[in-house]
């Protein structure tokens, strides 16, 4: 099994439009498709990147806060971003930072299946750079039981089409 899987719809959708600044408005939502998470995926991630005993050993993450194995919150963090990237919206340029906020309000366990529903919530031209803009998307992690496991407010950098 791979560290990162995606539905199959993945493998076999068509080429996406690519939406520019002038395309976007506040109010616009998105919905990507979904990764299930195993146990492996999270010790995994963990141990290379954030080996602490809820994330790295069912046992002892027993006698934690958490009650149990939970992933890291960058780990639902780089799922967030893989599912926005591949099937959220699809911005010109890519997702290019430019600053955010993130919060888990619940922990990510073995075998959710996780989703991203997303919200353009500002969109920015600029005035000293006549080629882009910004825009905030507010995104919401969710898992199979309705749960957010993590909210993101990402300022993002957006080509316009006159620069294209």
């Amino acid at each position: 099994m791979t560290m990162f899987q995606v539905s199959s719809e993945a493998a076999t959708s068509a080429p996406r439009a690519q939406l520019y600044l002038d395309d976007l408005h506040v109010g616009q939502r998105f919905t990507s498709r979904t990764h299930r998470l195993d146990e492996g995926q999270i010790k995994a991630f963990a141990v290379q990147f954030d080996p602490q005993p809820f994330h790295t050993d069912k046992q002892a993450a027993e006698r934690t806060f958490f009650k149990g194995l939970a992933a890291s919150g960058w780990h639902t963090a780089a799922i967030t971003m893989r599912l926005n990237v591949e099937s959220g919206p699809p911005l010109a340029g890519g997702f290019v930072g430019a600053g955010g906020e993130l919060s888990w309000p619940a922990p990510t366990r073995p075998g959710d299946v996780l989703h991203v529903e997303s919200e353009v919530v500002e969109v920015t031209s600029s005035r000293s750079r006549p080629d882009r803009g910004t825009i905030v998307l507010l995104s919401r992690t969710i898992n199979q039981r309705g749960e957010v496991v993590l909210i993101q407010k990402a300022k993002l950098v957006v080509p316009r089409k006159v620069a294209a």
